[in-house]
C-alpha cells in the first residue's frame, strides 16, 4: 500500500557508491515506508527497482557475488559489447537467470517510478516509465551508461546515455509534478562539490563531433550538480527536504567485498536511526 504524501524519493547515481542507498533503502523496506513517486538515476536506478520490487538485499547481493565476476565487469567486455561491465551477463542473466528479479511486485506497483537517460541528440534528459522496462532492462542500461565505459544505449532508435550528464539530483522534475517534500538520498558526502575531471574531458573529446549537444551538458554537468546540492541544502534548512548521505567519501568503483558490506551498513544504520524523523517528515 502506497502511502498517500506530498514527498518524492531521489535517488542519486554513484557506481557503487549506490550501494550506501541500498541500505537506506532495506530499512525503509523493514520500517513499511513506500512513497508513491520515485526518481532514480543512473546506479541509482538499480536500488529504486529493489525497493519497489520489495527484495530487501537484493542490490548488496548481486553487488557482493559479482563484483569480480569478469563477466560482469572486465576489460575483456570492451571486446564484446564495447562496455567494461557485461551488459547482458548484468542485465539480463543475473535478473532472470541468476539472482531472479520479481517482475510481478515491480509491475504491479501503484506508484510511479521514473528512470533519466540523457538523450545523445539533444544533451537533455528525459524521464521515462521505469514500470513499462522490458526484461533484458535497456532502460537501466541507458541511465548507467558512463560515456567511455559503456556504448551509447538506444531506446525507440534514439541513443542515450547517463542520466546524471544532464540532471545529477532530480529534485526540480519532483517539483514539476507538485510534490513539495522530498527524501534524498545522496552517495556523496556532506562538502562535496563536483570538478570537470579528466575523465570527461577525455570523453567530451570523444563524443564532440558526433554528440555535440550532449558535451555541452558535460561541460555543464559540474556546475549545475553544485547548484543543485546547495539547493537541496536549501530545502532541508526550510523543513522541505530530508537528506540521506554517507558519512565520508565512497569509492565509486569499490573492489574490497568488506567495504561494499561496510558502506552498506551505514546507509541501513542511518536510516533505521533517524526513522522516527523520516516519517514524521513525511506525515507533516
Amino acid at each position: 500500500m502506497i502511502q498517500l504524501t506530498n514527498t518524492s524519493l531521489i535517488l542519486e547515481g554513484g557506481t557503487f557508491r549506490t550501494i550506501y542507498s541500498g541500505g537506506v533503502l532495506d530499512a525503509f523496506l523493514d520500517h513499511n515506508v513506500h512513497l508513491p513517486y520515485i526518481l532514480a538515476i543512473s546506479a541509482g536506478a538499480i536500488n529504486a527497482c529493489s525497493y519497489v520490487s520489495k527484495q530487501k538485499e537484493r542490490t548488496l547481493r548481486v553487488f557482493t557475488n559479482y563484483r569480480h565476476d569478469k563477466r560482469y565487469m572486465g576489460i575483456n567486455n570492451f571486446f564484446k559489447e564495447r562496455s567494461l561491465f557485461g551488459l547482458d551477463f548484468a542485465y539480463n542473466v543475473i535478473p532472470n537467470e541468476l539472482d531472479l528479479f520479481d517482475w510481478d511486485t515491480y509491475q504491479q506497483f501503484d506508484g510511479k517510478l521514473e528512470i533519466g537517460v540523457t538523450n545523445a541528440y539533444t544533451g537533455q534528459v528525459e524521464y521515462m516509465d521505469a514500470l513499462q522496462m522490458d526484461k533484458e532492462c535497456m532502460m537501466l542500461r541507458a541511465t548507467c551508461a558512463i560515456p567511455v565505459l559503456f556504448p551509447e544505449i538506444k531506446l525507440n532508435n534514439v541513443p542515450y546515455y547517463d542520466g546524471g550528464l544532464a540532471d545529477p539530483i532530480p529534485v526540480f522534475q519532483a517539483e514539476e509534478k507538485g510534490y513539495d517534500k522530498h527524501v534524498i538520498v545522496l552517495t556523496r558526502p556532506k562538502g562535496y562539490r563536483k570538478t570537470l575531471d579528466r575523465q570527461t574531458k577525455f570523453a567530451m573529446k570523444l563524443l564532440s563531433k558526433r554528440y555535440p549537444a550532449l558535451v555541452q551538458s558535460m561541460l555543464q554537468r559540474a556546475d549545475k550538480y553544485n547548484e543543485t546540492i546547495a539547493y537541496c541544502e536549501q530545502l532541508e534548512a526550510e523543513g522541505k527536504a530530508f537528506l540521506f548521505r554517507p558519512d565520508h567519501a565512497l569509492n565509486s568503483f569499490e573492489k574490497h567485498i568488506p567495504q561494499i558490506h561496510k558502506n552498506y551498513a551505514m546507509g541501513y544504520e542511518q536510516s533505521t536511526a533517524q526513522m522516527e524523523a523520516l516519517k514524521q517528515f513525511i506525515d507533516r
